[in-house]
């Protein structure tokens, strides 16, 4: 079937529809030029073993940052607390070791998934019925109170002292986890690779759909019966168990879990990376993510105190240069070839 002309697109409506599902289409599917990130990540281990650990870390984040891209860029759902998940997961996987024995990673990491996706469902079957300024305040309400009990109870988590002790098993039974790191980076590329897979095939679903309609126009969504608060809820419920896989993979990575996890900074941070990257785009996640850890990682060798001045200014660059974030560069040029092609 060829591609609908832009020309008679302009004059007969349903052929702007056609062009505009042709374009998402275009830009929705996959293609090898995908690949290419993935090939380049896993390229690291071969070429560049002494960044392994560091590597590992980035994916985390990326692992974060697309759990808040879901949420935020698919179905508008604005929060300022998503560490709160991302923290419940890593406490789940490093309690089960440290408390229960229970050393087997993917188990271990499934357990955190769920237990975050559980909270999520309950928390977001309430927020989600606010909007704008509200939500926003409740969201950081629950990530408070999880920081809190974290530190009260301190026999339990460790408090402000963090919580040690986390042993996990060679991975599979057979991979050891080396010195260098290069397990813990495998292990994490794979989980992020296959997150990153099921979140597109999400997006592009007639679910991921609605969420288009509902961030876009909440009103007509409702009018024409789509069971908004049910929608948001699943979403926010999927959006919960990625973070919470991330928190698990940092607390078996790093075998050891700080209050860090569950603190206002971490949700601003990954909000940071979204903006870095842009919404809407789960590769703009990715690339926020890389750009943010990647940036405060060079700035904090050259200044431990104010790395974070220059965090603040590579994100006023972007703002004011790239509104839609880095990636959302390449989502232009990409238009504009699909126009020049048609």
């Amino acid at each position: 079937m060829a591609d609908p002309d832009p020309l008679e697109a302009a004059a007969d409506p349903e052929a702007l529809g056609r062009a505009a599902q042709a374009f998402v289409r275009a830009r929705d599917d996959l293609r090898p030029a995908d690949a290419i990130p993935w090939l380049l990540a896993l390229a690291v281990p071969f070429l560049l073993s002494q960044e392994c650990a560091f590597g590992t870390q980035i994916l985390i984040m990326v692992l974060f940052a697309l759990s808040l891209d879901f949420i935020l860029g698919y179905a508008g759902i604005v929060t300022l607390g998503q560490a709160a998940y991302f923290g419940l997961g890593a406490y789940t996987a490093g309690l089960l070791s440290a408390r229960l024995g229970w050393n087997e990673p993917i188990s271990g990491l499934l357990a955190a998934g769920l237990v975050a996706a559980a909270a999520g469902a309950v928390s977001g079957w309430i927020l989600l019925r606010y909007r704008h300024l509200a939500l926003l305040m409740l969201t950081i309400a629950i990530s408070t109170i999880l920081y809190e009990l974290a530190n009260t109870w301190s026999w339990l988590t460790g408090g402000f002292d963090g919580l040690m002790g986390i042993s996990i098993s060679p991975l599979l039974g057979v991979f050891d986890w080396d010195l260098e790191g290069r397990t813990s980076y495998l292990y994490a590329l794979v989980v992020s690779m296959l997150c990153f897979l099921a979140l597109r095939r999400i997006t592009v679903s007639p679910f991921g759909q609605t969420l288009h309609g509902i961030r876009e126009n909440t009103a007509r969504m409702r009018a024409i019966g789509v069971p908004v608060l049910g929608r948001l809820t699943l979403a926010y419920t999927i959006s919960a168990g990625i973070a919470g896989i991330g928190g698990g993979l940092l607390a078996q990575a790093n075998s050891f879990i700080t209050m860090q996890v569950l603190s206002f900074d971490t949700s601003a941070a990954v909000l940071t990376m979204l903006v870095l990257g842009g919404t809407g785009r789960l590769y703009g996640a990715m690339v926020g993510a890389v750009v943010y850890m990647l940036a405060a990682d060079r700035l904090a060798r050259l200044s431990p105190e104010y790395w974070e001045l220059g965090v603040g200014l590579l994100l006023v660059f972007v703002v004011l240069v790239c509104p839609d974030g880095l990636f959302g560069v390449v989502d232009r040029l990409r238009r504009r070839g699909w126009r020049w092609r048609q």
